[in-house]
């Protein structure tokens, strides 16, 4: 599952908590605007409702003064110009729901109301309902439904409105933002991102908040330490190299001398035995320092290095090297990355564990591609070999009567590591004749 940016989340989770607040701040200006826009329509009906009441109460008084009385005629019908159908729309009627007046747009017929005082709502229409002062006559003052939702919509939207522009406003202004104060950190990152075991050069100063700055120096302690750990181990392992290797050759060389002078007696037996340990001691000593040469990351060095020359030096350097066979077409020069010292190590593991586990007297097929391809082939003898996993790890051997120090593929997995190079092992299966066969792909 990819991960998210650490800026996306933030933005998500800001935007997420702005939205929310954003949402509930909606919600209740819709709610409060509805409410307040219902109440002041509200009372315009109250207000005109009153108007018209106090209008038809002087009438009354003065046809009361003329002695006037309710006739039984045809309603009389208000015509404005100009009213449409969202003007308010009013009657006045008697108690027994006789229409005596009506604007034009009102029904002809009562509105279906009770005839007390109040709001209410009819067939299209909120009606305020005021009785007269005698309470002979009833003023209905209606507003036509759609109209009234249309205001009240077009209210909430006004108030909405600015909130959906303002979202993608704050989106942009929250990103912006988080990936400027995000910056350091990226620079940070790309900085860190550099180091590795070609370069463990300290981080430059960077204008850096507290929170990374105790990063960056705690970066550029474990650097300083993990440089000084890898030159102390390099200058052991340089110096072991000599402290070790010559007294051990010293002591075989005394076995040697040892043995010529002894040949033929009954000591003779013990002091092969002593030549050979004192040989086996030397082959793992300098597998040891290898090993050690190579966990110090002495493969990181960069640079160029013809495999071709390489390979044939290390082939004459190798006491069987009448079993090292080059086959197929050998070019003159290949070029490829990477420390020579650190190559050298490796190709001449690979040789000696070719020859070591091969059958006796058998040959060792090596080719060279153009590509910088490097393969090695031999025979195997024994049962089934481990899995490439365990024959990499330090001190695990795939012939366990075979005399050897396991650090043979565990040096070259780590020199390859370190040059960025691919390793492929290929084993035969249980009593097949397929061979033991060991790419590498070096870099170009």
């Amino acid at each position: 599952m990819r991960q998210r940016r650490l800026a996306s989340r933030i933005v998500a989770g800001v935007m997420g908590g702005v939205s929310i607040g954003l949402l509930l701040l909606g919600l209740w200006l819709g709610s409060f605007t509805h409410f307040e826009v219902t109440e002041r329509l509200d009372n315009s009906l109250q207000e005109v409702a009153e108007r018209l009441e106090f209008v038809v109460s002087t009438y009354e008084r003065l046809d009361v003064h003329a002695g006037g009385k309710p006739t039984e005629k045809a309603p009389e019908v208000a015509w404005l110009a100009h009213a449409g159908q969202r003007t308010l729309a009013y009657q006045i009627v008697t108690l027994d729901r006789r229409v005596l007046v009506r604007s034009q747009n009102a029904p002809e017929t009562c509105f279906d109301v009770a005839l007390s005082n109040g709001l209410y709502d009819s067939a299209g229409f909120r009606v305020y309902v005021t009785l007269s002062l005698s309470g002979r006559y009833v003023i209905l003052v209606g507003e036509p439904a759609f109209h009234r939702s249309e205001a009240v919509a077009r209210a909430v939207a006004f108030s909405i409105a600015p909130l959906l522009v303002l979202f993608p406003v704050i989106w942009l202004m929250v990103r912006l933002i988080v990936r400027r104060s995000l910056r350091p950190m990226a620079v940070l990152q790309s900085e860190i991102a550099a180091r590795g075991g070609r370069n463990l050069t300290p981080v430059r100063p960077l204008a850096l908040p507290p929170e990374l700055a105790v990063i960056h120096s705690a970066v550029n302690s474990l650097l300083e330490r993990l440089t000084m750990a890898l030159a102390t181990e390099r200058a052991f392992a340089a110096n072991a190299a000599h402290e070790l290797r010559n007294p051990i050759a010293s002591l075989l060389a005394q076995a040697q001398l040892l043995q010529l002078g002894v040949e033929g007696t009954e000591h003779a037996e013990s002091v092969a035995g002593l030549v050979q340990q004192a040989r086996r001691i030397g082959r793992t000593t300098d597998k040891l320092l290898q090993f050690s040469r190579v966990s110090s990351g002495v493969a990181f060095s960069s640079g160029v290095f013809d495999l071709v020359g390489l390979v044939s030096l290390v082939r004459a350097e190798i006491p069987e090297r009448e079993r090292l066979i080059f086959v197929g077409d050998v070019p003159e020069c290949v070029m490829a990355q990477g420390d020579i010292d650190a190559a050298g190590i490796l190709v001449r593991n690979i040789f000696e564990n070719a020859l070591h586990y091969s059958p006796t007297g058998s040959d060792v097929l090596i080719r060279v591609s153009t590509e910088a391809l490097l393969t090695v082939e031999n025979g195997y003898e024994g049962a089934e070999i481990p899995c490439f996993e365990q024959l990499t790890r330090p001190f695990v051997r795939g012939v366990s009567d075979v005399e050897g120090s396991g650090l043979g593929l565990a040096i070259v997995m780590g020199v390859a590591r370190q040059m960025n190079a691919e390793v492929d092992f290929r084993a035969p299966t249980l009593h097949t004749a397929e061979p033991v066969r060991v790419c590498v792909q070096f870099q170009r």
